[in-house]
């Protein structure tokens, strides 16, 4: 039940004030007790013995009569030409009705928006069978700053503070089916470094008795480029890359980048980024380690490694 901020009643305190009543007492006592007026309690003495303990449940406050409400007919047609691409602004000229009511039957029709027009694709889930059968990769881009912003102070009055100070790319390689992470905090993401990064996660698996077979990746620049096309040639796997605009395809590295910005980029205020980025060692230990994960029924990634050695 959903009270209004001014309440003085529930229907547990609408209850109390008629067995009061049944036990003799008398109205204005029961209306001072429950801080409300006579006339109140004289309400729900007559919807009591109208309806019983029912009558003493919230009703709409929706008027039986609205002979100013849209007709049905018409909700139906502007939904109708809304679903054939027209905007808002075209069905309220065609159909000569106020913009305002075009935009309140598409609100609660719930197609205001140009995307809610489109059919929508049920969930595809996909889980590998083995840890190194496919390892996601993607890159985060971060603000560096020097001083506290308005995550922490609240601030946005001086947002251009830490303009031009630069970024700072977050190198992202998660395995499929174990969800084990390894990140990297570099300088850019051009070929040269997504190799280098592919490589140390490779190796970085590698000790923890995983070979990676296959890679996944988006089709950003650092990973089309000559450099990181050799990396993976020379490390014998295979490389598979996204649909164009497509990022569900990458769906477990995109949801991982969301735990890894609200658990560690944006989960405690950091003074400086570079405060942040000493950070991101022990928040990932604890990721793999310890913090239990919903897909893996509650236990931690490392407990589906074939070598759970830290």
């Amino acid at each position: 039940m959903d009270l209004h901020r001014g309440a003085r009643t529930c229907p547990a305190s609408r209850a109390l004030m008629v067995d009061r009543l049944a036990s003799g007492w008398r109205v204005s006592e029961v209306a001072e007790a429950a801080g409300v007026s006579r006339t109140t309690v004289y309400k729900w003495k007559r919807r009591w013995e109208a309806e019983g303990r029912t009558g003493l449940q919230d009703r709409s406050s929706r008027p039986r009569r609205s002979p100013r409400r849209t007709p049905q007919a018409r909700r139906d047609l502007v939904i109708q030409l809304r679903r054939s691409r027209l905007s808002g602004r075209a069905i309220s000229h065609r159909l000569r009705m106020p913009r305002s009511t075009v935009s309140r039957v598409l609100r609660q029709a719930q197609l205001s928006r140009a995307r809610d027009l489109e059919p929508r694709e049920p969930p595809r889930r996909y889980e590998r069978e083995a840890p190194g059968e496919l390892l996601h990769l993607d890159i985060k881009k971060l603000g560096r700053f020097r001083q506290p912003g308005h995550r922490v102070h609240g601030d946005r009055s001086n947002g251009r503070r830490d303009r031009g100070i630069g970024w700072e790319f977050v190198h992202v390689a998660i395995d499929d089916y174990s969800r084990v992470a390894y990140v990297e905090v570099l300088e850019d993401e051009k070929g040269i470094t997504c190799a280098a990064f592919l490589e140390r996660a490779v190796a970085y698996f590698a000790d923890h008795g995983v070979r990676v077979q296959r890679l996944l990746t988006d089709n950003g620049g650092g990973y089309r480029s000559r450099a990181f096309k050799f990396a993976v040639h020379r490390l014998g796997a295979r490389h598979l890359r996204t649909r164009p605009y497509r990022p569900q395809t990458n769906g477990k590295a995109e949801r991982f980048i969301q735990t890894l910005l609200r658990e560690w980029a944006y989960g405690r205020p950091y003074r400086r980024s570079s405060d942040r980025r000493r950070a991101l060692a022990p928040w990932l230990r604890r990721y793999n380690q310890r913090r239990p994960h919903s897909s893996l029924g509650g236990e931690p990634p490392f407990t589906r490694l074939p070598s759970t050695t830290s």
